[in-house]
């Protein structure tokens, strides 16, 4: 979390790592902290007074990193909003011809799962230009299991 006063408490108690403005002033500019720090984390929330002084305090590391933080305002919850994020999928769509990404747990029952495979397919065909004519085929694959064809 980078953020204001108020945001930085709420995220202390919530137990989520917090950076104010002087902790990013330390930083200078330093590309090689700068990418540590986008390394070490998934994602990143700021607050609206900080977010608008990232770039200037830390230059274009996080955004050649693609991990630009997403606006937390003070009118919505902190908790939930960081549920909303831990539970979004990035499809990154590249000049690669495959591509991976998770979509479940093993905590999820089947129709969680089910949901949420359909949704994932659904989104990504929606992505590509000529829909489900762009798909040869999908297989879905658990971390030790066998691959099986869906499509």
């Amino acid at each position: 979390m980078l953020g204001d006063a108020k945001h930085c408490e709420e995220a202390s108690a919530l137990g989520i790592n917090v950076m104010d403005v002087e902790a990013l002033k330390k930083l200078n500019k330093n590309k090689k902290l700068v990418k540590k720090l986008a390394k070490k984390y998934n994602v990143f929330l700021a607050s609206e007074s900080v977010i608008k002084q990232i770039p200037r305090l830390l230059g274009p590391g996080l955004n050649k990193a693609g991990k630009f933080p997403t606006l937390c305002t003070h009118s919505e919850s902190l908790g939930q909003k960081i549920e909303d994020l831990k539970s979004t999928v990035k499809f990154q769509l590249k000049k690669v011809l495959c591509m991976g990404v998770a979509v479940g747990n093993v905590a999820m029952s089947e129709r969680e799962l089910f949901v949420n495979i359909q949704m994932a397919v659904n989104f990504l065909v929606s992505l590509l230009k000529k829909n489900w004519q762009n798909v040869r085929t999908l297989y879905l694959k658990s971390t030790m299991g066998p691959a099986q064809r869906l499509f």
